[in-house]
């Protein structure tokens, strides 16, 4: 079983450290705003678990990847508690010759069948999915 520890540092600031030993401040007093938020989190860490699936599944279909943007935006509930209602995801692909069913394709399985992230918080939020390529 994979272990973290959060301890109380002051009002609403946390110091965290994850399974893997990193530390982070998170602060949810968003006025203070000395560190990201726990629900900023969740939204950033989509971006990163499905970037990692599609620059991973790129570069298996031999693809000229120079570089990734994925931009994220996301509405929550107006109730507690305030989940995730609707998020938009969009990736900005860049390289030399690259195909666009590939770049569907590692879209559409990062979607459907490797990001954790995304299956957790498919289950609160909807999730509208995008890309684009840009080829230099």
């Amino acid at each position: 079983m994979q272990q973290a520890s959060v301890k109380w540092a002051d009002g609403e600031q946390f110091l965290v450290v994850g399974p893997s030993g990193h530390a982070l401040v998170l602060d949810a007093d968003r006025e203070r705003n000395t560190g990201p938020g726990p629900m900023e989190l969740l939204l950033v860490a989509l971006g990163a678990c499905s970037g990692s699936d599609v620059v991973t599944i790129l570069r298996k279909k031999r693809q000229t990847l120079t570089g990734l943007v994925i931009e994220l935006a996301g509405e929550r509930a107006d109730e507690p508690p305030r989940v995730w209602t609707k998020l938009k995801i969009h990736f900005r692909v860049r390289g030399k010759g690259i195909d666009p069913r590939g770049v569907a394709q590692a879209v559409e399985l990062s979607r459907t069948k490797y990001c954790s992230v995304a299956a957790t918080l498919s289950r609160t939020a909807d999730i509208e999915w995008s890309h684009s390529i840009e080829e230099v």
